[in-house]
């Protein structure tokens, strides 16, 4: 093989590799959904989170895009109070028992430079599905000393209508229908 040829051959694979897709799996450890909710029109907010979830991205650098999929156990919710978790995964609310998960799907992803921004997706809750669009607002990979692979931190935050997906409990009384999404996650390379 000719010296130029090699070098070319050389540096193509380097350039695939280095610019590859990169496939993440999201540390369920280190991964949880909270979310804020109104109570009595302004009287409180509640807070809570999800505790069991799994998922995976995609990132193409490169071609500046990525995808996302993301099930959460729809039991797994927590606001600090057993009895309103009770309540929030009754047929009421959340009805974990007809739907054990509640799933997010990005599609694709805007990026600004080398970072991502937004996650175009759809959210799936209660057996419905709309769009809903998730802002990045912190985004950083680092080699792990203790996986010693790397892994990537995210902070993510959107709001969507919990009555488009069916969840109209105590509307008539006041209650705002605005949930506000925020998700800190960290997700471990799956190809290095």
């Amino acid at each position: 093989m000719k010296p130029a040829l090699l070098v070319a051959t050389i540096l193509a694979a380097f350039v695939s590799q280095t610019y590859a897709a990169e496939s993440y799996t999201l540390l369920s450890s280190h991964t949880y959904p909270n979310f804020e909710a109104d109570h009595w029109n302004g009287l409180s907010v509640w807070r809570g989170k999800f505790t069991k979830t799994t998922g995976n991205v995609v990132l193409d650098r490169e071609a500046k895009t990525g995808t996302l999929d993301v099930v959460i156990e729809t039991a797994s919710v927590d606001v600090g109070h057993s009895t309103m978790n009770a309540v929030l995964k009754s047929s009421r609310i959340l009805d974990a028992e007809k739907y054990p998960t509640i799933n997010y799907r990005g599609k694709s992803m805007r990026f600004d430079g080398d970072k991502p921004v937004e996650v175009i997706g759809d959210l799936t809750l209660n057996g419905v599905t709309k769009p809903l669009n998730l802002q990045i607002d912190s985004f950083k990979c680092m080699k792990s000393y203790i996986y010693k692979r790397q892994v990537c931190g995210v902070n993510v935050f959107g709001s969507f209508n919990r009555a488009d997906f069916g969840v109209n409990v105590n509307l008539e009384l006041g209650f705002r229908p605005e949930i506000k999404l925020a998700i800190q996650a960290e997700g471990l390379i799956n190809n290095e």
